[in-house]
């Protein structure tokens, strides 16, 4: 909102610093700073509110160490996260631009899903909360919105680079670090086409699955699109609600992630740097860098009291509108297929509890007794099973995810 009021007035009247304030660098410094400030000092705040209103975690008996202790911690947290993301981007974000409504869509709507899971565990006593199938359908309807938005969307739009001599080639002048340079474009298309890691040629065509090039099989890809954009948002948001198990390992693991895709949109919103590293060039998508630096705010901003030992648990009110926002930000900038390398911590953690439930069924229709694969699932379970200090099992996962993010922003280059 501010950020369309100083536009506005900037038309009309001189305002020192208005150019300042319209950058996207500025506005994602904004961003993270009124963000960390709101879930550091606010977040005490709400905080109190749910150890008034009594809104503790019940915490079932695991015989895992340390674990009754947490009983009564508030948990809802989520809130915390939900008010640090909104605020900001309300604040300081291009309302028109169909990425940040697309991002703005997507957190409220998890996130709505989520409270309402906690609400029926911590009102109600329902320790199973949401069934599990209202659960999906929420997390495919929203797959559902973001793949025909995408689709019908004059907004989502990509271009190509050309060589100057194409046909096609459209040129495009662009600020350089201070110096007005050319770089020569197709027109803007709508396509189904995403990055994949470690190859040259690194773009995917969705519609390449449906070959033929009438209207029908161009419909067909784009619904491959959508069914695509719903098993990654049902699959990134159901992985970072299992991480979501120890002090401070989603929110410190997910805000390492969201820093990558801030990079990764900020590159490709870029004209210069994207014709630079030969990446797709998505046109107003640069905007998100704002969303992301919101994001990653907030969730350092809910670290603080979120780590060891934890003044108060995000709940599923966090955990799932947090998987689903990761997922939702890189289909917008075409990186889905760098999840599992960058989502590792969550492709591990849900890997670990579908090993482990199918080899229990197994070994059970099998041999008449269930057997396990790790001592516990997920598998951070595991480890405190095995003997490893909480806070061990926390950081250990977290250099972890480091790793993983260098990885991930090598393989712009790595091809």
């Amino acid at each position: 909102m501010l950020y369309h009021l100083i536009k506005y007035l900037s038309l009309h009247f001189d305002i020192p610093g208005a150019g300042m304030f319209l950058s996207l660098s500025f506005r994602a410094a904004m961003g993270i700073i009124l963000a960390l400030v709101i879930g550091m000092i606010f977040g005490k705040r709400i905080i109190r509110m749910l150890q008034r209103r009594q809104i503790g975690e019940e915490i079932r008996n695991l015989g895992l160490e340390g674990q009754l202790q947490k009983r009564g911690t508030p948990t809802m947290g989520g809130i915390i996260i939900l008010a640090s993301i909104l605020i900001p981007i309300l604040l300081f974000g291009d309302l028109t631009n169909i990425y940040v409504l697309l991002m703005i869509v997507s957190t409220v709507w998890l996130g709505l899903i989520g409270f309402l899971d906690d609400y029926i565990k911590v009102f109600r006593k329902n320790k199973e909360g949401l069934n599990g199938r209202f659960k999906i359908i929420g997390q495919v309807g929203l797959g559902i919105i973001v793949g025909l938005v995408m689709w019908l969307s004059p907004q989502v739009v990509v271009k190509q680079k050309l060589d100057r001599h194409a046909p096609k080639a459209q040129v495009e002048y662009v600020n350089n670090n201070g110096a007005r340079a050319a770089v020569y474009m197709g027109p803007a298309e709508k396509t189904t086409k995403t990055t994949i890691p470690f190859v040259k040629d690194n773009e995917f065509d969705y519609h390449w699955l449906i070959p033929g090039d009438s209207d029908g099989c161009d419909r067909a890809g784009w619904l491959v699109y959508v069914l695509v954009a719903i098993f990654v948002i049902t699959a990134v948001s159901n992985g970072a609600n299992l991480t979501d198990g120890l002090d401070g390992l989603a929110s410190g693991v997910s805000a390492t992630i969201v820093v990558i895709l801030g990079i990764l949109a900020w590159l490709s919103g870029n004209v210069i740097y994207a014709d630079y590293l030969n990446i797709m060039y998505i046109p107003s998508s640069g905007e998100l860098i704002v969303f992301a630096a919101a994001f990653a705010g907030a969730l350092f901003g809910f670290l603080w009291y979120n780590c060891y030992p934890a003044q108060v648990f995000m709940g599923d009110t966090g955990s799932l509108a947090i998987g689903g926002i990761i997922a939702v930000f890189a289909l917008l900038i075409r990186k889905e297929l760098l999840l599992p390398l960058l989502c590792g911590i969550f492709l591990v953690e849900a890997l670990s509890v579908l090993i482990q439930r199918g080899w229990f069924k197994y070994t059970k229709r099998k041999y008449g007794e269930g057997r396990r694969v790790f001592l516990m699932a997920p598998i951070h379970h595991h480890y405190q099973k095995k003997g490893y200090f909480e806070s061990k099992i926390v950081v250990r996962f977290w250099i972890v995810q480091l790793l993983l993010a260098a990885i991930t922003l090598a393989t712009l280059k790595i091809r």
